[in-house]
């Protein structure tokens, strides 16, 4: 496969939009054919999300108000890098912590999920905690979570029915339970 023919040159960039979350830069390219095109690019630190996995195999869920949407939505433990080289791992182990109140020394790389491809660099690694360890929740001040244990297999049904929207977790859920057999 010929990926060199597919490239785009950024030509120029401007940064439009430096936030708490998420940047904006709008660059121009040259396309392949000679062409110049406009992308728009969000820019963002990276996450984590994890799979907490209980000994019935059973997983923690979080459900919280998702501005955007206007509503609350289930979804698995997650968050962003505090810095860009923070090291993954510790940060799904911070996030678990923090979402959850259960910590785990048994934390598993599954994969790498990049949300959207078109127009935004964010790349979220997938972990899987094992042998969970009762703690505390530690939210943020602008952070309310309910946690709710799940079946995977209702899960399943969720995804397939087209109730679970959110990307991260259905990629989590569906490698986690491909993974493990799980249908």
């Amino acid at each position: 496969m010929n990926t060199i023919a597919l490239e785009e040159k950024q030509i120029s960039t401007k940064r439009i939009y430096d936030g708490k979350i998420v940047n904006l830069r709008v660059d121009t390219v040259l396309l392949p054919n000679g062409r110049e095109a406009t992308r728009e690019v969000i820019e963002h630190v990276g996450a984590v999300c994890v799979v907490p996995v209980l000994p019935d195999g059973t997983t923690y869920m979080v459900r919280q108000y998702r501005y955007p949407f206007a509503e609350a939505v289930l979804e698995i433990p997650a968050g962003k890098l505090d810095a860009p080289d923070e090291p993954k791992i510790e940060c799904a182990a911070r996030e678990l912590e923090e979402e959850t109140g259960f910590r785990s020394e048994n934390l598993e790389f599954l994969m790498t999920v990049n949300t959207t491809v078109a127009f935004c660099d964010e790349r979220i690694g997938v972990y899987i905690a094992k042998d969970l360890i009762p703690s505390k929740q530690h939210l943020d001040a602008d952070e309310s979570i309910d946690v709710e244990e799940w079946e995977v297999k209702d899960l399943l049904d969720l995804i397939y029915s087209g109730k679970m929207t959110d990307a991260k977790t259905i990629a989590a859920i569906l490698a986690y339970a491909q993974k493990e057999g799980i249908r």
